[in-house]
């Protein structure tokens, strides 16, 4: 039996994590000079409301490679082997972390890097589950997972810069000005890293976009899997899955309450 262990920034809902048996090892999150434990000390509702009314952004960082070895030992008697996903490490260094962690336990463990993050990472860990659970091999499970990333296609929209400005990417001029013209910005991660593709102007053309760049990407959907994650704005959420539904008929779509934004990870690596 292979165990599968992963970071926190999987943004996947606790009946899922229950379901494929996935244990989380929480990033970190400091804001106000406080330290919190991601999911534990903190809940992604606490984290935006004290997010939103701050002039600075809360910063990441990864878990300590003590606590991968902790859980590493944990498991080591009762499975044969472990599978540690990581968000990617363009994005944090939770990855070397986990490596560190890896070397400090005796266990037999095998660190697997998603270039990912939020529910792209979650996709690849429930994936990861399901292999494991059919018996597949640690082989066989990371070469499908290696596939399965190379194909992945993983945007990340901006309704509001009020981070990007926060963060010192935007001047608050600039941003002021963003919000007066109502633009809007899409990123895309590509190799792990995440990079503006788009700015549009107008939410309506925004979620237009959106949807023409999925079509863009393929034809037939039926055994994708899509994964959205939301910040507060639960309507929009849900609207666009219905649209994804109706016009794209894809295998499934999840949805979540996002934990904490790529955007934070991005200003704190780069």
């Amino acid at each position: 039996m292979i165990k599968i262990i992963t970071d926190s920034s999987v943004d996947l809902p606790k009946e899922i994590l229950e379901k494929y048996n996935i244990t989380l090892i929480p990033l970190k999150i400091n804001m106000n000079n406080q330290d919190y434990l991601e999911g534990v000390d903190l809940t992604p509702e606490e984290f935006f409301t004290m997010m939103f009314s701050s002039d600075e952004l809360p910063k990441t960082s990864q878990p300590a490679p003590a606590s991968f070895a902790k859980a590493f030992s944990q498991y080591k008697n009762e499975y044969e082997e472990i599978l540690c996903l990581t968000i990617s490490s363009g994005l944090s260094g939770t990855y070397q972390s986990a490596c560190i962690g890896k070397d400090l336990s005796d266990a037999k463990v095998t660190v697997f890097d998603t270039l990912a993050g939020s529910q792209a990472h979650g996709i690849l860990a429930i994936r990861a589950a399901e292999l494991a659970h059919k018996g597949h091999t640690m082989e066989e499970i990371v070469s499908n997972l290696t596939e399965y990333r190379g194909k992945m296609n993983i945007l990340v929209l901006l309704d509001t810069l009020e981070n990007i400005v926060k963060g010192g990417r935007l001047s608050r001029f600039q941003g002021s000005i963003a919000k007066i013209l109502n633009i809007k910005v899409i990123l895309e991660a590509d190799n792990g890293k995440v990079e503006i593709r788009e700015k549009i102007r107008g939410k309506k053309k925004f979620h237009k976009r959106v949807l023409e760049i999925i079509e863009e990407r393929g034809s037939d959907f039926s055994n994708i899997s899509f994964g959205i994650t939301y910040t507060g704005n639960t309507e929009e959420a849900e609207a666009l899955k219905q649209e994804i539904i109706e016009q794209f008929h894809p295998k499934e779509v999840l949805i979540h309450y996002m934990e904490q934004p790529w955007v934070l990870m991005l200003e704190e690596m780069e």
